[in-house]
């Protein structure tokens, strides 16, 4: 049983599936920078340490880099000390996860619910209130300042 089941989350593969927001890979690759097509459109990560995001204290809303979608509240967000924005908790419906077998290990991946973009993986080992740690690629989000 992978996290996405033992924690409620829908799984959902992101190749083949029907997404609100759907482009083609030359689409994409126009309205991305080459990293963020990386991360989000070939599942690549980014180095640890290297996200400006990872020192937004502001409050507002982290977004996909991709199609906008909001994704996390800020709020939710905490210090995980792993070098990537780590939150305990989406946005309902913002995100949905899928199984990674990547590097002879499982773990679960989360994409944007919207678009189908890959924005990190979620592991047991957060804070209360979830026990969650969402940590996500900075490149995968943009943020939004509340006005």
């Amino acid at each position: 049983m992978g996290l996405g089941s033992m924690f409620g989350s829908s799984s959902k593969e992101t190749k083949g599936e029907d997404f609100r927001v759907e482009k083609t890979p030359e689409e994409w690759k126009r309205d991305l920078t080459p990293e963020q097509f990386y991360v989000l459109r070939e599942h690549g990560t980014e180095r640890a340490g290297t996200s400006p995001l990872n020192h937004e204290k502001r409050a507002g809303t982290f977004v996909c880099a991709g199609c906008q979608q909001a994704l996390f509240d800020a709020g939710t967000k905490f210090e995980s000390g792993t070098g990537w924005p780590s939150f305990f908790e989406p946005l309902e419906g913002a995100v949905e996860t899928s199984e990674d077998r990547a590097f002879f290990m499982a773990r679960t991946e989360v994409h944007c619910a919207a678009c189908g973009g890959h924005l990190g993986h979620v592991f047991p080992d957060g804070p209360a209130p979830t026990g969650l740690r969402y940590c996500m690629n900075g490149l995968a989000m943009g943020f939004e300042p509340q006005k």
